[in-house]
């Protein structure tokens, strides 16, 4: 008992030191002063996960076709504003692409930086919405653990960020990833418009390349920093890599089971009465079919 109440006092101590070198720019900003505004809107996401697809099962899904236009299109216009923030104030400060320590002074540029990374945080918070209108909508196939994982994840380990390293090396990640969003959120935007700008949308594939691709520049921009010596907190850097690291692999799976690991469906063909039904793939094709306006086995047997 006594090496747990240790244990307690130890990790109390050690949350008051950290706080003594946080940055003081930030702390009276929203939501920066505790982490418990943050971890509680995390529970409460938590909570709607158990608790939202319950509710929703005896239900009719929600429509919101002009909630999701409008919540997209306002996080491409976030996005491209953090994106554009964090360009122009590093490239203003003459920061470095390859190795920048953070710069806690009051300089115009180095609060500009801090402040969009501040949005880009705020941003992970607001994209829970994503789960709350797949669960409404009752999309369930789409929060699967990739997706849980990136949402609760990214908002705590943001506040970290802001809290301690709202500049220097943090601002290249953040603005990969801000830059992908803005592609990410309209092409959901543009399919949220209805099928006649669906049928347009080809390029989701290569948007998850490039999703891939941030998460390998964001591994190699980490290493470089430890090889050279970076003067960048070494323990994030590690982190970094080892987060980034699950985000490949989660990727990656998810790559193979959605665009490579599809496996040609051959019809199984049998009599009856002397007639050739064409089963199981031609089925699914016409219910698909039936979806946007044509119609399903079903239907043409009563019509005969």
């Amino acid at each position: 008992m006594e090496t747990v109440i240790h244990l307690i006092n130890n990790l109390a101590e050690f949350y008051k030191w950290s706080f003594t070198i946080a940055d003081k720019r930030v702390e009276h900003w929203p939501m920066m002063h505790s982490p418990l505004p943050t971890l509680g809107i995390s529970s409460l996401y938590l909570l709607f996960l158990w608790a939202g697809p319950r509710y929703m099962r005896g239900r009719e899904a929600v429509q919101l076709r002009k909630t999701l236009i409008l919540y997209n299109f306002s996080m491409v216009l976030l996005n491209f504003y953090i994106c554009k923030e964090l360009l122009l104030g590093s490239r203003s400060a003459g920061y470095s692409w390859l190795c920048q320590p953070v710069n806690y002074s009051n300089d115009v540029n180095e609060v500009r930086i801090a402040s969009a990374l501040w949005w880009y945080y705020i941003s992970k918070g607001v994209e829970f919405l994503d789960t709350v209108f797949f669960i409404m909508r009752k999309k369930f196939n789409q929060v699967t653990f990739l997706h849980i994982y990136h949402h609760c994840t990214m908002f705590t380990l943001w506040w970290i960020g802001v809290k301690w390293v709202p500049g220097g090396q943090s601002f290249l990640g953040a603005t990969i990833n801000s830059g992908v969003h803005v592609l990410m959120y309209s092409y959901y935007g543009l399919a949220a418009l209805g099928p006649h700008v669906q049928k347009l949308l080809w390029w989701k594939r290569y948007l998850t390349i490039v999703q891939m691709v941030q998460f390998h520049v964001t591994i190699g921009h980490a290493a470089h920093s430890l090889y050279v010596g970076c003067p960048f907190p070494s323990w994030m850097q590690w982190a970094l890599i080892g987060y980034t690291v699950t985000f490949i692999i989660l990727f990656v799976n998810f790559y193979y089971r959605t665009y490579r690991h599809q496996p040609q469906q051959r019809p199984a063909k049998s009599q009856v009465n002397g007639v050739a039904t064409v089963t199981n793939g031609v089925e699914k094709a016409l219910e698909l079919m039936n979806e946007s306006g044509g119609n399903t086995i079903k239907e043409r047997k009563k019509r005969d």
